[in-house]
């Protein structure tokens, strides 16, 4: 009983040897060829980025040659492909950008005092002017202070004349008391005076020289009151200013203003104001096409509502998004009539110099085993290319891209199971009768 499943394990043990370690010639044997000679040929041939794809797919070369297999022919079957015969096109000229529709400007204007509004509300969708009353405060007690700030600036200049006075008084003072010191000086060098007088004079002189340091410094001092004064004015003249509060430009209210009645302190939102003219189309262009977008180029955008606006570039990112490796791009556009509206999807074509471009079916793309995106090509003696392509866009149609000549044999069916450097049996897509061309 125990004979059967060591047998089937045995068997199983031996099949899974050749498809793992003796492929290669278990695909020469069904092929009917040297496993020798046609190692060498694959090494020859085929290029180092370009050699797994086919063994991955043994099963399927093999019933491939298998049925196209000729009785009587000895020459190894081809593996049979789909082709498209592509011919380059010119591309239109525009970079393709998804994005929106924004505002030029927009201002949640805030109060800079804390007061309760006693204005009438400006309701929402309302034109308002640069300038224009939004918002006005109680005053409060804001009068009464600047009242007294410019009583206090007029007592401090008031005091102005008098410190003067006494400046030049102690100026006085101090001359007369050199005049006496000079004299006493004079004296006692011929002995007429005494030194007791001469150490008076001297005394008085140091008493004038206080007196003057001390009307200067009082005058300094109402100086100083002046400038504390004019301050204190100022302030208080900019508190009542405050109390209004106007559009810092032309727009339209996205929300009602603040209602009668109620407290804003300062910071407080009074209204948010918008500006719809010219309005400005944001898009994301990829790293690979920033390069095609330039300064004031025109640009076109078609609404989702169906709506079509024309501008120009205004803005191009330095920065890339960290996430999603796109680059800002602004579009500034007319908007007179106001048709357009904040926060629209849009897709936007940004001119850019055009080029020539093949139209595939996405499926006919693949990658090496580096990893290169790009497509199987057949060269006119049927063998199978690797071509590297860049991807400019897609539409509904296929995807345009750039990297084969300008008439390519684009395989579109088989790619996946052939090589580089494998002839192939060629099929055109277009074809009718299915023959196989030379």
């Amino acid at each position: 009983m125990r004979l059967i499943p060591t047998l089937t394990a045995l068997v199983v043990t031996v099949a899974l040897y050749f498809l793992v370690l003796e492929r290669d010639k278990l695909l020469a044997f069904a092929r009917g060829t040297d496993p020798a000679t046609e190692a060498t040929q694959d090494g020859a041939d085929a290029p180092a980025g370009d050699t797994g794809i086919a063994q991955d797919n043994s099963a399927e070369n093999m019933k491939t040659a298998a049925d196209a297999a000729v009785p009587g022919d000895d020459t190894p079957p081809a593996m049979g492909v789909v082709v498209r015969r592509s011919v380059a096109q010119p591309v239109d000229s525009a970079v393709i950008l998804r994005g929106e529709t924004q505002a030029m400007r927009e201002v949640a204007v805030p109060a800079e005092t804390s007061a309760v509004v006693m204005s009438e509300p400006l309701r929402k969708g309302a034109r308002v002017e640069e300038g224009q009353e939004l918002c006005v405060l109680d005053p409060g007690t804001r009068h009464v202070t600047l009242a007294d700030a410019k009583a206090q600036l007029s007592l401090a200049q008031s005091r102005i004349p008098e410190s003067e006075a006494r400046r030049i008084e102690a100026e006085a003072v101090l001359e007369q008391a050199r005049i006496d010191l000079n004299a006493a000086q004079k004296l006692s060098e011929g002995g007429y005076a005494s030194d007791i007088r001469l150490a008076g004079a001297r005394a008085t002189i140091r008493s004038a020289e206080a007196a003057v340091a001390a009307a200067e410094a009082g005058l300094e001092s109402a100086q100083t009151g002046i400038e504390s004064a004019q301050a204190q004015v100022a302030f208080a003249e900019k508190e009542i200013e405050r109390l209004t509060i106007r559009a810092p430009f032309a727009g339209y209210l996205e929300s009602d203003t603040a209602e009668l009645g109620s407290f804003l302190a300062a910071g407080g939102i009074c209204g948010t104001v918008i500006q719809l003219d010219p309005m400005k189309l944001v898009g994301y262009v990829p790293e690979t096409q920033v390069n095609r977008v330039s300064m004031g180029a025109t640009a076109t955008a078609r609404l989702a509502d169906g709506g079509a606006a024309e501008g120009t570039v205004s803005f191009i990112s330095r920065s890339a998004d960290p996430v999603t490796r796109t680059f800002s791009v602004e579009v500034s556009v007319d908007n007179a009539d106001l048709a357009i509206r904040d926060g629209q999807t849009a897709e936007i074509a940004v001119a850019s110099e055009g080029t020539r471009a093949h139209r595939l079916p996405q499926s006919a793309l693949t990658l090496n085993n580096d990893g290169k995106l790009g497509v199987r090509i057949v060269d006119w003696e049927g063998i199978v290319q690797f071509q590297p392509i860049t991807v400019l866009r897609d539409d509904v149609d296929g995807i345009w891209v750039t990297g084969p000549t300008e008439e390519a044999d684009v395989i579109v069916v088989g790619q996946d199971f052939v090589t580089a450097g494998l002839k192939v049996a060629v099929s055109y897509e277009d074809e009718s009768d299915g023959e196989d061309q030379p």
